[in-house]
């Protein structure tokens, strides 16, 4: 029993060790993409964004910054979730680090949710973020559709610099009055207001308190004298209290009336989504083949390609969940991707094509292959157990001009092993 007690103190000792003075043994604290954790057919075939631009890396505490860019309400749409008919634009960190001073979508203000998403339409939206709390933080567009919840879009660190006792958000109402920070403003007379109610509802309680309760209470109910348990007082207290709590209501009613006769309901409704023109597919893509090698951390696709234009056209990119597979042999391709986009985004060994360009109104069968160990770190294989097993994303297609073009493409993929399988090829 003694041996047995050492060992316990012992290992008591050791953890307090770790514990305290032996942090540096403890795993370090890791900064997680919550976005890997949702379902890969979410991220892959319901919204895809794209031309993302941020302002700014950096920011001071009460400056702004600006995320631009586009999306596309996916054609090939799951069935496992909403369709986007009342859906809400904005972006998130990680608590309320930023502030969100203003949104737009497709030139509108979009502080409120939106009706009338159409599948296989593209939306550019704007929003300027305004920094509150010093530190490094991962911030993401975000699509909430009705009935879906939350569809996360590609994510970028911003520094804020400064001290959080700086942050202010100032505003003037439509009076007039000036409210030097919103996040102070009235909280002192709101802090009084629950103190006064605590201290009334306390008073409530001691009322009672202060009489014998539960067994005395129990054996007058047995012996049949439920009378003795409110006494005529008791009425009178609680009649009391009731009067002055109708009283403190009507009288602040009125005096906030007076004092702000000029108010507006929180804002509960939605706006229709102005429409512009469907995108039309200058290039047709329809995919015939895909397969993914599980051990090779490959993508390969075979898809049959027409391009309707009177020009010819290359393969430059294609981007699925947030990731955009770049053709590094065409440089308008390359030059498409913007100074500063997040790296993680962007996999090392980019996109690999057969014979990328296409004849004007040629149509052909062509190999597409995107490999890279970010199938894996953005955990996106689990697609391949879904119950629809399919594959989304947008081609993105370039003339000699430097005009690009903008395509769909869709369609069943099957996991291939090592030995088992079919094997494409270029």
């Amino acid at each position: 029993m003694k041996k047995l007690i050492k060992r316990l103190l012992v290992a008591c000792l050791g953890l307090s060790a770790v514990l305290g003075g032996g942090g540096d043994l403890l795993p370090a604290m890791v900064e997680a993409h919550g976005e890997r954790a949702t379902e890969p057919y979410i991220r892959t075939r319901t919204v895809h964004w794209y031309d993302m631009t941020w302002s700014k890396d950096s920011i001071a505490v009460n400056d702004t910054y600006t995320i631009k860019g586009k999306f596309r309400l996916f054609s090939d749409w799951p069935d496992a979730a909403a369709r986007p008919e009342l859906l809400y634009v904005s972006a998130y960190g990680p608590g309320a680090v930023l502030t969100r001073v203003e949104s737009r979508l497709n030139g509108l203000p979009a502080q409120q949710s939106f009706r009338g998403g159409e599948l296989g339409r593209d939306y550019e939206f704007e929003i300027t973020m305004k920094g509150r709390v010093p530190g490094r933080w991962h911030v993401h567009t975000i699509v909430q559709v009705e009935g879906a919840g939350a569809i996360v879009g590609p994510g970028k660190w911003i520094e804020v610099t400064g001290s959080a006792s700086d942050y202010k958000q100032s505003l003037e109402t439509m009076t007039g009055n000036k409210i030097d920070d919103l996040q102070t403003y009235k909280v002192a007379d709101a802090q009084r207001y629950h103190l006064f109610l605590g201290a009334f509802a306390l008073a409530w309680l001691l009322w009672w308190l202060r009489r014998p309760l539960i067994i005395p209470r129990w054996l007058a109910i047995q012996k049949g004298r439920s009378d003795l348990l409110v006494r005529p007082i008791d009425d009178k207290v609680a009649a009391a209290m009731v009067g002055v709590m109708l009283l403190i209501t009507v009288v602040g009613y009125h005096n906030a009336t007076q004092a702000y006769p000029y108010t507006v309901p929180l804002r509960g409704g939605w706006t229709k989504i102005p429409t512009q023109p469907l995108p039309e597919e200058k290039v047709r893509v329809d995919l015939t083949h895909a397969e993914y090698d599980v051990p090779g951390r490959s993508l390969r696709m075979r898809a049959n390609i027409t391009n309707t234009l009177d020009k010819p056209v290359r393969i430059g990119e294609f981007m699925t969940a947030e990731l955009r597979f770049i053709n590094k042999a065409l440089p308008a391709a390359v030059a498409n991707v913007t100074p500063g986009y997040p790296q993680e985004l962007l996999p090392g060994q980019g996109l690999k094509v057969d014979n990328d360009l296409l004849a004007p109104g040629e149509t052909r069968s062509v190999y597409i292959e995107a490999t890279d160990a970010v199938w894996e770190v953005e955990r996106l294989v689990s697609f391949l157990s879904d119950v629809d097993s399919r594959i989304g994303g947008l081609v993105f297609f370039w003339d000699e001009k430097g005009e690009r073009y903008v395509s769909e493409l869709h369609g069943p993929i099957v996991p291939v092993i090592k030995g088992h399988g079919t094997h494409m090829s270029m």
